[in-house]
């Protein structure tokens, strides 16, 4: 399974009423970290009320802990916009 399905399938626990997985990896080809699968960058934009009454770094942790380390662990990087 690529990685997009992979954090889709992780973040739904967190029941979004918006999510957006962007690939960035592009951008950054050839930078630190660029593995060379083109799947190295994410951006996720996300919108789900159980984010709604935590701090920026709780909401954070959140995502983190929903994704899981094995999609922490083959990922560089990993920008997130809670909406």
């Amino acid at each position: 399974m690529a990685i997009e399905a992979e954090i889709r399938t992780a973040l739904a626990t967190l029941s979004p009423t918006m999510l957006e997985v962007i690939n960035e990896s592009a951008m950054h080809s050839g930078h630190a970290g660029d593995d060379g699968s083109g799947e190295s960058h994410w951006r996720i934009v996300i919108k789900a009320s159980q984010l709604d009454d935590m701090s920026r770094i709780a909401r954070h942790r959140a995502i983190h802990s929903a994704l899981g380390k094995d999609i922490i662990g083959r990922i560089h990087a990993l920008a997130i916009d809670i909406q």
